[in-house]
Formats: structure tokens, C-alpha cells, sequence
């Protein structure tokens, strides 16, 4: 019987030079330690968050582990085969965040790549790749990234991030939300995105409530071997949309009305797990029960200001009842909000210093306000009133912040489609908003839903849409900025293939799209 002290003794001397991972025939546990893998995240030009999770047993009551603190070692290199160290300490795994570590590496020099893993007794993880942001006083000439979210394990398989893993020298994946679906089953509630379907996979457990439930859920989902490659592969930029908690959730307000005291507690148990597995640093720990400082700022050099933004946490409910509905006074409220007064100050003071070529909004829900009718009946146009359209008074004034900077990319998801347009102030567009469709969220899909024509026809300033499942990749230089949409042939069997639906370029300094 393994006690506290025995624990403690035998991790710290042990060397981090242990047997390969796949042999732990004197491991301590019943059970691989990082059976979930490892990942990193949120790179500054000095280092980053290197993340692991002990969890041999994943799927049992605290992922198998002892409910004691227990010491993991970690190292840094310059090199995959660990020939150079350059960085390497203790963590201490804590019960309290379900024995997760996050270890903000710093002391790195900027804009290349690291190598990283953990070590506990004579297991040792997979090795991690990392990459730091450049100076801010540096002029890259190129930046990749990707995008990438809503990833329900039911609909479909991770196979998109078996290809996302796969692109070559991207310097972050920024994962928009939905990294896990709450509910137990699919419901009607979400047929919406195509025509129903059988699920490929089932979720574990019940619907989310409290902390164990979440946890069991996160450790379903990266029981999955391609979200660990992609998570290994590259440095993560995450945020939360809603499933993280419950669907359409924003403040304090459940969207099925179940008391604000009650979902309060919901939401900090979803919140806890959130920041319990993503790569991101201390001083995005929830508290007060929500994680109050989810958005926050990265600079690529002066080639590109990235603002990932919060749009649910100080969010006003939805106007008009949610959901797909035509428009109403709500809609026009002065007071209603999708990011708080703080968030936007921040915002507006960000794009204001016109110190970058091109300057990126990372959020959750679409900013075009599209007219949603998908018939030739319909009288009236409909408005998703989960998205910015629904809060015509921020949005405007966002807008107007946007006027003349005329270098402003938006990139969204929720929509489990691909979109691209133009947003425009009343009298000519100031950016360009592409939203990335899901990585299995509605299944297979096609090129185009029913209706879709209908769509473009009635939004003159929507340019592209597309129905598949996949991601998209950005290439940003000084004078253009590329988005590539990356489809999936299937999503509901193994071995589906990667291909680029179509290549979109903005040219700085006039927003517009070019697309083939």
C-alpha cells in the first residue's frame, strides 16, 4: 500500500530519464500516469505553459490517483532528443485541481521551438512541442496559426485533429470553445445543424453538474489519441463558448431557468475543469466562481495584435427569448452587452494604439449580423440571438472602433459551419470575419445546407459557406492575410481525408475578400 511518504520519497529521486512511457512495469500506479496526455499553451517571446494531468485511471473517481499533493518533474530542451536542457524543475500535482499541473516555463529565447515532457517515477510522458512568441520589437514576415473548436464526441472522430497535428510551423492553435459538450445524449435542441443522425460515439455519464462530472467528461474526450496529438503538436490559445458549462449560458443565467444560485455553483464547477485542463496560466484560475480574466492579449512582433475575447461570462441574456428568432426591441437595448464595459475599454484602448499590421479579434460567437431565413417563404428576416446580432448598440460601437484601422480580422466558431464576410459600420466595411466550422459538432454535413443560396442571396456581405467539419489555417504576412478552410470528407468513420474547400486572402489595408 503506497503511503503519503513513500510517494513523496520515491519522486524526488527519481531521475526524469526513465524507461519509455510504454513501459511501466514498475510504475506506481495500476495505470500509465499521463494516460491524457500533455499540451502547452498561452506562449509569450520568454516561454510558456507546459501542462500534464496524472490521471492513470481516467475514468474512475479522481482519475485513480491518491488524494495527496504529488511532486512531477519536468524539463525544457532546445532539441527533440533532449540533448540540450534548458529548463526543468518540480510541480506539484494537487488534488484540488484534480491532480492537473500547469508550469509557466519562462527565461527562453524568443520565436522558436521547444521540446518538453514530464516524469513521474519511472514513467515519463509523451515529449511535447512547444514554440515562443517573437519580441514585440521584431517585424516577422510570416505567422501561421490555427483555428479550431466545437467538438462534439458524439456526432463524430477527432480525425481533423489527427490532421491539424499534422500542419507544419504553426505558431499557435487558437481553440474558440465548446471543448466538450455537456449533455449526456444529443437532443432535438441540436438537430439545427443538419439532418439528424445517428451518434458515432456515446458519452460517459450523465448530464454535467458538478465537478466530477465535468472532469469525467474532459478525461472521455482527450481519451482520444488525436486531440492529444494535436494538443502535443502545437501551443494552444484556449477560451470557452457555453458548452463548457451548459448550452446558451451567459452571467449568471441558465438557458433551461434553472435559479441563478444553483447555476452560479454549475458554472464554477464547469469553469474549475475548464481551467483544470487547458494550458493556461495561474492567473486565469476561477474565482468568485468564474474565471473573470479569460480575455487577454498576444502580440506576434508588430506583424500582429491578437485580442482573445470573453463573450459569455459578462454577457446580458439573450434578446428577443434565444434562439433563431425575427427581430425585436430587445435587440436595441443600450444597456445589453456581449463583453463587459472593462473587456471593451480594454478592446477599444488595444486597437487604438495602431501599433501592429494587422490587428485580430479571437472570439465565440459571429459578429456579421446575418439574416437567417433558409426559405423563400419566410416574410420576415430571422437572427440568431446568440450572437452579436442580437446587441445592435455594442456592436455598433465596436464597429465604429474598427473604422479606419482597416487591417481587422475577426475569428469565430459556434456556427459549425465555415462563413466568411465583410462586417461594415452603415456605410463600408472595416473588417473581415471569418468563422471556422467544428471539428465534429452536426457530423459529416455536405458542401452546403438547404437553404444556403437562400442565405447569400438575403446577406450581400456574406462571401462563402460551407457545411463540412474541419478547421481553418491563417497565413499572415505584412501585406495580405490567408485563410485556408479545411474540410473533412467524413467525420462518422475512420479514415477520413483533409482538403482545402476554398483559399480566402484579405489585402492589408482594404477589407475586402479575395476567394478561390
Amino acid at each position: 500500500m503506497f503511503t503519503r511518504r513513500s510517494l513523496l520519497s520515491a519522486a524526488a529521486i527519481a531521475p526524469i530519464a526513465g524507461a519509455p512511457a510504454i513501459l511501466h512495469a514498475q510504475s506506481w500506479f495500476a495505470g500509465y500516469p499521463f494516460a491524457l496526455g500533455v499540451t502547452s499553451g498561452d506562449p509569450a517571446p520568454d516561454g510558456f505553459v507546459i501542462w500534464t494531468k496524472l490521471a492513470p485511471r481516467p475514468f474512475e473517481p479522481h482519475s485513480g490517483m491518491p488524494m495527496t499533493p504529488i511532486p512531477v518533474k519536468w524539463e525544457v530542451a532546445a532539441d527533440d532528443r533532449f540533448r540540450t536542457i534548458v529548463a526543468g524543475g518540480e510541480a506539484i500535482a494537487r488534488p484540488e485541481l484534480g491532480h492537473s499541473v500547469h508550469v509557466e516555463v519562462t527565461g527562453l529565447q524568443p520565436d522558436r521551438p521547444y521540446w518538453y515532457r514530464f516524469a513521474l517515477g519511472n514513467d515519463q510522458s509523451t515529449r511535447g512541442r512547444a514554440r515562443t512568441l517573437p519580441l514585440a520589437s521584431a517585424s516577422p514576415k510570416l505567422l501561421k496559426l490555427g483555428v479550431a473548436g466545437c467538438q462534439n464526441y458524439q456526432d463524430g472522430l477527432f480525425t481533423a485533429f489527427r490532421h491539424l497535428a499534422r500542419e507544419d510551423d504553426l505558431a499557435f492553435v487558437y481553440h474558440y470553445g465548446d471543448f466538450i459538450y455537456e449533455y449526456s445524449q444529443r437532443g432535438p435542441d441540436y438537430d439545427k445543424d443538419g439532418l439528424p443522425g445517428p451518434q458515432v460515439r456515446d458519452h460517459i455519464g450523465q448530464d454535467c453538474y458538478d465537478l466530477a462530472d465535468y472532469r469525467l467528461r474532459y478525461a472521455q474526450y482527450l481519451s482520444d489519441y488525436d486531440l492529444q496529438a494535436a494538443r502535443c503538436r502545437h501551443s494552444w490559445f484556449p477560451t470557452f463558448d457555453d458548452h463548457e458549462v451548459a448550452n446558451n449560458w451567459v452571467g449568471d443565467i441558465d438557458a433551461k431557468g434553472a435559479p441563478a444560485d444553483a447555476f452560479r455553483m454549475r458554472r464554477a464547477a464547469g469553469m474549475q475543469a475548464w481551467y483544470e485542463y487547458m494550458p493556461v496560466r495561474a492567473a486565469m484560475a476561477p474565482r468568485s466562481e468564474m474565471i473573470g480574466t479569460m480575455y487577454r492579449q498576444a502580440r506576434f512582433g508588430d506583424l500582429l495584435s491578437i485580442d482573445f475575447l470573453d463573450t459569455r461570462t459578462f454577457r446580458t441574456d439573450q434578446p428577443c427569448g434565444d434562439n433563431f428568432k425575427p427581430a425585436c426591441a430587445e435587440m436595441a437595448a443600450t444597456q445589453a452587452q456581449v463583453i463587459s464595459a472593462e473587456e471593451e475599454g480594454w478592446l477599444t484602448r488595444n486597437l487604438a494604439r495602431r501599433d501592429a499590421k494587422w490587428n485580430c479579434m479571437a472570439q465565440q460567437v459571429m459578429m456579421m449580423a446575418l439574416d437567417r431565413r433558409n426559405s423563400a417563404d419566410a416574410a420576415e428576416p430571422i437572427y440568431n440571438m446568440d450572437t452579436w446580432a442580437g446587441y445592435k448598440v455594442q456592436r455598433q460601437r465596436l464597429l465604429g472602433r474598427m473604422k479606419g484601422l482597416d487591417n481587422v480580422v475577426v475569428l469565430t466558431g459556434d456556427e459549425h459551419q465555415n462563413f466568411a464576410g465583410l462586417l461594415d459600420d452603415g456605410a463600408k466595411p472595416v473588417a473581415v470575419e471569418f468563422v471556422s466550422t467544428s471539428i465534429s459538432s452536426g457530423g459529416d454535413g455536405s458542401d452546403l445546407r438547404p437553404g444556403s443560396d437562400i442565405i447569400l442571396k438575403n446577406n450581400p456581405q456574406l462571401k462563402f459557406i460551407n457545411d463540412q467539419r474541419g478547421y481553418l489555417t491563417c497565413e499572415v504576412t505584412p501585406d495580405a492575410w490567408t485563410t485556408r478552410a479545411m474540410v473533412m470528407d467524413q467525420v462518422s468513420a475512420p479514415g477520413g481525408q483533409i482538403r482545402a474547400r476554398a483559399t480566402m486572402t484579405v489585402p492589408r489595408g482594404t477589407p475586402g475578400l479575395s476567394i478561390s
